[in-house]
């Protein structure tokens, strides 16, 4: 690990406590950080021991763990397709997940299983993705282009069911759509951290396949390494990373497209390190975006997804015009 690197994860780190922290004592209801950390392991008051056990740790919990899944899937999607604007919701992850999530509203289905329809739905959108891209060998083009269309067909769907629902229906699964961790419990926690940790873990083991596949198609198969099936795994852990994500938070933007960025700009070009900051940097800003929609905003109830998508906006505009800047220049 360089040096950059080292410092950029010790920043972070710190940063991330120094937000979980302030999660943890501010709302409503101020606890000395002391008693919120007495409180979290179950010490204390019961009512300090309530609000922060149930009420505040899993919130925190789940932006930690989804902005950590979000990260690292936009890391492996860029690097993957070499392509700066390459993240979940330009695949058709987002458009599944929400899919699924608003089929079980819309079926009545209880708050608890909404999650496993966006875990289910992820899947789905990288099954269309794979079987639409198959026969091109999976290029990166195709792939690209192929995410496009399913992300659009499936937030059409989506539309589709939230207009056609009752009226106490369409404000739930529109809120859900936007990207939320209000109401998130220990069970829905424990179980996405637990397939996130070991979704990190493979993509760790995978990561090194990219800088095989970085030397182009010849050089990777003359190195022994299948491109086409070597792509489908990259592509599949990237799908349930975001999935995952999805199922624990909704479908957040601007996280797994800014990361990627935010991470190479500091510590330089990309390497298996890099998948690990870029978990870590999701987590700070899914965390720290959770804490401007509770504390700093006028707006009561507004769901994270919103913040992370009018940071998102700017951005994308940004990125868009420094890739099509040197193509100007070319003509000029």
């Amino acid at each position: 690990m360089s040096n950059r690197s080292t410092v950029y994860a010790g920043v972070g780190l710190v940063t991330l406590c120094v937000l979980l922290t302030l999660s943890l004592t501010t709302g409503e209801m101020s606890i000395p950080a002391t008693t919120a950390l007495r409180a979290l392991v179950g010490l204390g008051d019961a009512g300090d021991v309530l609000v922060v056990q149930q009420f505040r740790a899993p919130r925190c919990a789940a932006a930690i763990i989804a902005g950590a899944g979000l990260g690292a899937a936009g890391c492996v999607l860029q690097r993957l397709f070499r392509n700066p604007l390459a993240s979940p919701d330009v695949m058709g992850v987002t458009g599944g997940a929400s899919l699924g999530a608003v089929a079980l509203i819309a079926a009545g289905a209880s708050q608890t299983l909404i999650p496993v329809g966006a875990l289910g739905g992820g899947l789905l959108s990288a099954l269309l993705l794979g079987v639409f891209a198959w026969r091109s060998g999976l290029a990166v083009t195709r792939l690209v282009l192929t995410g496009l269309a399913v992300q659009a067909a499936l937030a059409a769907a989506v539309n589709l069911m939230i207009v056609r629902f009752p009226a106490e229906l369409a404000g739930s699964a529109l809120q859900w759509t936007t990207g939320s961790v209000y109401g998130r419990t220990w069970t829905q926690v424990w179980g996405a951290g637990g397939a996130m940790v070991l979704a990190l873990a493979v993509a760790l083991v995978l990561h090194r396949r990219l800088a095989v596949l970085d030397l182009g198609d010849d050089s990777a198969g003359a190195l022994g390494l299948n491109t086409s099936t070597a792509r489908l795994q990259l592509l599949l852990i990237a799908v349930i990373l975001a999935s995952l994500a999805a199922a624990l938070a909704g479908p957040v933007t601007f996280v797994a497209l800014a990361v990627p960025h935010i991470v190479r700009f500091v510590t330089g070009p990309p390497t298996a390190v890099s998948l690990a900051l870029a978990s870590l940097t999701g987590a700070v800003l899914l965390l720290g975006s959770d804490l401007v929609v509770q504390h700093l905003l006028p707006v009561e109830g507004l769901p994270v997804g919103a913040v992370t998508a009018t940071l998102g906006a700017p951005w994308l505009l940004v990125l868009m015009f420094r890739q099509s800047s040197p193509v100007r220049r070319s003509h000029a």
